[in-house]
């Protein structure tokens, strides 16, 4: 419909030029002696318009002819600028497939647009680092070490690839310069836990794993291993002499110290370093929160001297848990022990015979004919402690 109207207006407009020329009888006359030209006005105004149309004509060809070389600059500009984001998008979707040898070389295709030298970098390193190219790898992250605006991620991507590749000082180095910023970035202290847990820098890992579980970036598994792995490492420690062992202890909350395998660590260390009392304590308190067989053990080899009051008093604890426990191998088998270091020559030989029947573990075997080996040697039964020392040796092959 629109074009049928135009049709209609340009067919009047033409119509409405005929008839006007048609009554124009105007005349132009050109002197130049002594020639003379004659022409009609309709002509002339004909004459006119077709040399404004050229004059125009050419002007306009004067100036694209003058812009054609910034045209073309600027579609090679805008070409390259495609061509780069184009091998940047395709870096990151090869380097997300795992295809890290092209990922590499359309990082390199897109740092030929200086904007994505920065983020090519990145993905360069990374596919270099896969590779195990790592001279590469770090000659990418050269690359990009005075830009300021890529600082924060420059450094997150080489904590990242060098606690991957276990160079923890290196990664440590970068948590440094990153923390320099004040910046409290979670990302960055869950590398830094991973870089010090393989440097074995267990009080730095503890308080990374507080921070974290404050801000619940730590599954609590995960969190509660860390801790054990601390803990155990700082206790078990053979450079600790005692009162380290006894700061170590001081400084572990005290819901942790309630936990079997924090409390039996903390046993055994002061079981080797002669401080029984500390270890009983520990063990006495722990088993009230909760039973464990790992526990128990620690309770027997922190037997005291023989005819001492503890020693009786640790013989009178276990026979109170055995009433809850009937059945349990470990506790006859700490209790047979006791008695047996208190010269209760029945009551060892009951406890002991029990926990050899009730025993389930290798160990308990091991250990229960042990005891009844020391119990028979004890009474000059020389022929029935063989047979147990005997059997003490099979089950050790268990």
């Amino acid at each position: 419909m629109r074009l049928f109207l135009w049709l209609i207006a340009l067919f009047a407009v033409a119509i409405g030029v005929a008839v006007v020329l048609t009554y124009n009888p105007g005349n132009v006359v050109f002197f130049y002696p002594p020639y003379r030209v004659d022409l009609s006005l309709n002509f002339f105004l004909l004459l006119l318009i077709l040399l404004f149309t050229l004059i125009d004509m050419l002007l306009r060809a004067i100036r694209a002819a003058q812009n054609m070389p910034r045209l073309v600059a600027a579609y090679r500009q805008e070409k390259r600028i495609r061509e780069g984001n184009k091998a940047l998008r395709e870096a990151l979707k090869a380097l997300f497939e795992g295809r890290f040898g092209h990922a590499e070389k359309a990082a390199s295709r897109a740092t030929e647009l200086p904007d994505n030298v920065g983020v090519a970098a990145l993905i360069g390193a990374r596919a270099a680092h896969r590779m195990r190219q790592l001279t590469r790898r770090d000659a990418w992250l050269t690359r990009i070490k005075d830009d300021k605006a890529l600082k924060t991620a420059r450094l997150m991507t080489m904590t990242e690839l060098f606690v991957d590749d276990h160079q923890h000082e290196a990664a440590l180095d970068a948590v440094r310069e990153l923390s320099l910023s004040g910046m409290r970035h979670i990302h960055a202290m869950q590398w830094a836990l991973k870089a010090h847990q393989q440097a074995r820098n267990w009080p730095e890992v503890l308080r990374l794993v507080r921070s974290l579980d404050k801000n619940h970036a730590l599954h609590p598994a995960l969190s509660h291993r860390l801790r054990e792995l601390a803990y155990e490492d700082l206790l078990t420690s053979r450079s600790h002499d005692v009162e380290s062992i006894r700061q170590v202890w001081a400084s572990i909350p005290e819901a942790h110290r309630q936990t079997p395998f924090v409390a039996s660590r903390a046993a055994n260390a002061f079981n080797a370093r002669g401080l029984h009392d500390e270890a009983r304590s520990v063990v006495e308190s722990a088993l009230a929160a909760d039973w464990d067989d790992r526990l128990v053990r620690a309770y027997r080899e922190s037997a005291a001297a023989e005819g001492s009051p503890v020693l009786l008093a640790q013989i009178e604890n276990c026979e109170a848990w055995l009433i809850e426990r009937p059945t349990d191998a470990e506790l006859m088998l700490t209790l047979g022990s006791l008695c047996l270091r208190q010269k209760l020559w029945g009551k060892a030989q009951r406890y002991l015979e029990q926990a050899l029947s009730d025993a389930v573990s290798p160990r308990t075997l091991q250990e229960s004919h042990l005891k009844l080996a020391q119990f028979h040697e004890a009474l000059g039964h020389a022929e029935e402690a063989a047979g147990h020392y005997r059997q003490c040796a099979l089950a050790t092959r268990l």
